[in-house]
């Protein structure tokens, strides 16, 4: 079938203020809309505090079970802004680079954003990605990238061939 889910995500909100119940969560529905839109299946939507632990082990539990992780909130300068220290301990590896190009694409809205401290990379064969904690600042940030998720996922799954599907570059 040609709409069925080729990936999987799941969205971690990470917001003192909603873990609590007193603040809805409205970035991690966004999120979460806006993958399946682009046909990721998101079996996995949770809530955690700031707390560099809480944050750690949620990233950790998720990467074993979907392809993509991404989270919202927690990326800026506030003392409690703990999720790119807690992404940083758990990858393997970063990738600068859909770091840069979010903030590079933000930047074009809002000079703010070159105040996110959101970093990406990989853990196992899972991407996470660091979003902004507005909903629309989240969805932009993510737009602003997805092109890149299909070849990205693809690579840490193993398929490593180089079609001309995703190739950007010219042949002479």
């Amino acid at each position: 079938m040609a709409d069925s889910p080729i990936y999987t995500a799941a969205v971690i909100t990470i917001s003192d203020s909603c873990a609590r119940g007193e603040r809805e969560d409205k970035s991690g529905p966004a999120v979460a809309r806006f993958l399946e839109n682009l046909k990721f299946a998101v079996p996995a939507q949770e809530v955690v505090a700031d707390e560099l632990v809480e944050v750690q082990n949620a990233l950790i539990r998720r990467a074993r079970q979907v392809q993509l992780i991404a989270t919202t909130g927690g990326t800026g300068l506030a003392p409690r802004d703990v999720t790119p220290e807690a992404t940083t301990a758990v990858c393997d590896r970063l990738v600068n680079g859909i770091a840069e190009r979010m903030r590079w694409e933000g930047a074009r809205k809002t000079p703010f954003a070159a105040l996110s401290r959101a970093v990406c990379g990989v853990r196992g064969r899972c991407l996470i990605l660091n979003l902004p904690g507005s909903p629309r600042g989240a969805v932009e940030s993510l737009a602003a990238v997805a092109d890149l998720l299909p070849h990205a996922l693809d690579l840490l799954g193993g398929k490593t061939e180089h079609a001309s599907a995703h190739s950007t570059e010219r042949e002479p």
